[in-house]
């Protein structure tokens, strides 16, 4: 079985797993991007958050952040109000932190051609302690200022979501028509020297094959981070 065959049908295998998230289904902010991947035959996705704003109680031991030792007092994909949070934080017997999480994409790659068209990076969070061994250490005119800025940050990662998907849609098809240009002779012996003679490969010019210098300056825009995704490429051995 070739590698393409053996790809296909391990992304069959993964994609017809139950969803084991706490929600049980795809976010609904990142349906159209994770219906876009999973439909073209080199990626599929294996997890994925639109975004939240959660608020983690660590416990009283003090341990670091991990949400598998946490307790989750509040977790929501939209916008929130202090009410929620204020409510929340009363079942906070330890280190209660609100954070705020940006897009988490997961993706398979078939190949590291594919990965490259990918490769994007984010800084887009928030995290601020507010109780310590469950008393609250800020003032709720702060939370109010938190959420806030929470609240404004969830409203600028949808805006990240959607001028992703708009750049990674039109760079998919960019490449699927420089694809369909050359005869397969020619788009295999281009591969192979893309590899072979890696060393003197310009990166800038092996993004730009797939991301226009337009849509690229989109994506690093100086005033904001793009959206966090995970790029794994297919492994010899699963």
């Amino acid at each position: 079985m070739d590698r393409s065959a053996e790809f296909r049908r391990w992304k069959a295998q993964c994609l017809s797993k139950a969803d084991l998230s706490r929600k049980g289904s795809v976010d609904e902010d990142v349906v159209e991007l994770v219906q876009l991947l999973n439909g073209r035959e080199q990626f599929f996705t294996t997890s994925s958050c639109a975004g939240r704003i959660i608020l983690l109680d660590r416990g009283i031991n003090g341990s670091e952040v991990q949400k598998q030792n946490c307790c989750w007092l509040l977790v929501t994909h939209k916008p929130c109000v202090k009410d929620d949070v204020i409510v929340a934080l009363k079942k906070a017997n330890g280190d209660a932190i609100l954070k705020f999480e940006p897009l988490v994409l997961h993706v398979q790659c078939r190949q590291l051609q594919d990965a490259q068209i990918l490769a994007v990076r984010s800084t887009h969070g928030l995290e601020v302690p507010l109780t310590h061994k469950g008393k609250l250490m800020v003032t709720e005119e702060y939370i109010n200022f938190l959420i806030k800025i929470a609240n404004q940050k969830m409203e600028e990662n949808k805006k990240r979501i959607e001028r992703f998907y708009n750049c990674l849609q039109h760079a998919l098809e960019k490449e699927t028509i420089s694809m369909t240009s050359y005869p397969k002779e020619k788009i295999k012996e281009k591969n192979n020297s893309s590899y072979t003679h890696k060393k003197k490969r310009n990166p800038e010019k092996a993004c730009g094959k797939y991301i226009t210098e337009e849509n690229n300056k989109e994506l690093e825009n100086d005033d904001h981070d793009d959206p966090g995704i995970s790029v794994t490429i297919f492994p010899e051995d699963y």
